[in-house]
């Protein structure tokens, strides 16, 4: 990885940090605590991911929790490996169903959204394939925070008020009420700087942690998810718990520059970012900061995403292969697209043929690229009784209509917008990088990879550059660090700017990269509670 490492343009606050033993990145530094526990411990990069991912459950409920879904992309052996722990919906639940029941559309809240849980799943899978410490061990940091409690940090408090005065507004009624028991106990959301505790959520973790997340999928915490479920018109059983299982895939890449970007295969969009940098490799950069290279990089998001919206879905689902789009020939097509003036975007036909990210590293080479999400913050506004458990609302990306490949239908995947990212060079690994946040992800993972490779900035300032969020049609939301004359220029073009007035919404980003000589080196997020954790 070539770069200046003192070079660092857009933020004096921080630099990128170095270690050659160990290293984990992530949103919250008590979590990034509970991940470097574990590998001082004698756990590897995997066990720390485990353990980084359980604590944010508890230390940053605004984003995640054990009742979302999770990705992985792990480099160890010599080999990039993949795991998709996304559910599906149940299989109780159909558009005819909803139809008859009066229901036009897939809410965002309540328990018509929710499907099966994958994160617990995720955890014991990663464990017992590559970890090296017991599960009960991996998660105990998780299990103290949520038992003793912690002070909340200055992102976390605003995320956590902005969510109680929503779910305050929007969700009524008998359901709901466990939410603001469990994350709302005064009637009020905890301050910045206040504890908070969870005891539900620490026996929760326990006995996953017990039962390699047997208790969540056939006993204990299944029966309470069905019983509330049962109780309340939703849709989730048992049945659908005991029958998930996590997914090893093969990760998707193309090659950019030189360097291999590797991303989990649909029904994630890390597909989005990767058909946008395969239009992008066919211009030439120089510099960062000028209308040209922002002009493109947004052009070709617009292509990318419009492919993206329509094609991707559960993968046995898609109309179109994943090698068509992201064909050399197809690529050019897109990029042939590209004019001076900003366009409206329309998907192509290919030839035939709310959420935490977190990365670590320890010192035998081991690298892990790790999300979860309950989705839009704190999931589906459910909270199952007497356990702590937040349920994600991942089915809201469904589509009703029947004939789009990303329609409901009972046992089916989501189009799922986590996605972990990863580069290599020369079948080497050069470290996992990501961008949580929505539909900014594969946004996010374009710029990381171009302030990267193009621009040769070292991992802090390619994650504090200023961002970019393509929002629909012509409409892009640009953060206000940028340049006023790059922002006019812009719009002259035909894009239809607009200034953010704050930094939320443009994703929280992290970086391990590993150099030739084996130091690793993090970056961490600016726009959140971001720590790097190292020894």
């Amino acid at each position: 990885m070539s770069f200046d490492p003192l070079y660092h343009p857009y933020s004096s606050q921080r630099m990128s940090a170095y270690s050659n033993n160990g290293m984990v990145c992530t949103s919250q530094p008590l979590a990034a605590q509970a991940g470097l526990a574990i590998l001082r411990k004698g756990g590897n990069a995997i066990d720390a991911a485990i353990a980084t991912a359980a604590a944010l459950t508890v230390v940053e409920p605004t984003s995640n929790g054990i009742g979302g879904d999770a990705f992985a992309l792990v480099w160890t052996q010599g080999k990039l490996h993949g795991l998709n722990s996304s559910g599906p919906a149940p299989q109780s639940i159909s558009i005819d169903g909803l139809k008859k029941a009066g229901i036009e559309e897939i809410p965002k809240y309540g328990f018509i959204p929710v499907t099966v849980p994958g994160t617990p799943a995720a955890w014991a899978e990663l464990s017992e394939k590559f970890g090296k410490l017991s599960l009960t061990e991996v998660l105990q940091p998780a299990i103290e925070y949520a038992e003793n409690g912690f002070p909340l940090t200055p992102i976390l408090g605003f995320s956590w008020d902005r969510a109680f005065r929503n779910f305050s507004n929007n969700l009524k009624g008998e359901p709901y009420k466990a939410w603001f028991d469990t994350f709302a106990p005064l009637g009020r959301a905890p301050g910045i700087g206040e504890v908070w505790r969870s005891p539900d959520h620490a026996r929760s973790l326990q006995a996953i942690a017990e039962t390699k997340a047997e208790a969540f999928y056939r006993g204990e915490l299944a029966e309470k998810i069905d019983q509330f479920s049962r109780q309340y018109g939703g849709y989730l059983r048992k049945e659908d718990l005991a029958a998930f299982k996590p997914e090893w895939v093969n990760p998707i890449s193309i090659n950019y520059r030189g360097y291999d970007v590797w991303e989990i295969p649909p029904n994630g969009h890390g597909l989005v970012a990767l058909m946008a940098l395969n239009i992008l490799k066919g211009f030439e950069f120089t510099e960062r900061d000028t209308v040209d290279t922002l002009h493109k990089q947004i052009e070709a998001m617009k292509l990318a995403y419009s492919d993206g919206q329509k094609y991707i879905a559960d993968p046995g689902k898609m109309s179109v292969k994943v090698e068509d789009l992201l064909s050399e020939s197809y690529a050019a097509e897109r990029r042939a697209l590209i004019g001076k003036t900003a366009l409206l975007p329309k998907s192509g036909q290919p030839s035939s043929g709310g959420t935490v990210y977190l990365c670590t590293a320890d010192g035998e080479g081991n690298m892990v690229s790790f999300i979860q999400s309950n989705y839009m913050g704190f999931g589906s506004g459910l909270v199952v009784p007497g356990t702590g458990i937040a349920l994600h609302n991942r089915g809201h990306n469904f589509s009703f209509d029947p004939a789009h490949d990303n329609c409901l239908a009972p046992g089916k995947k989501p189009y799922h917008t986590i996605i972990p990212g990863f580069l290599t060079k020369e079948n080497k690994p050069v470290g996992p990088f990501g961008v949580m946040g929505g539909f900014m992800q594969p946004q996010g993972h374009v710029q990381v990879v171009m302030n990267t490779v193009d621009f040769h900035l070292n991992p802090q300032a390619a994650l504090d550059a200023p961002r970019w969020l393509w929002k629909h049609e012509k409409a892009v939301e640009i953060e206000h660090t940028a340049s006023a004359h790059i922002v006019e220029s812009l719009a002259r073009m035909g894009h239809d700017i607009k200034w953010a007035t704050g930094n939320v919404g443009f994703g929280r980003g992290q970086i391990i990269w590993r150099q030739d000589n084996g130091v690793l080196v993090g970056g961490t997020e600016h726009r959140t509670d971001g720590h790097v954790a190292i020894f």
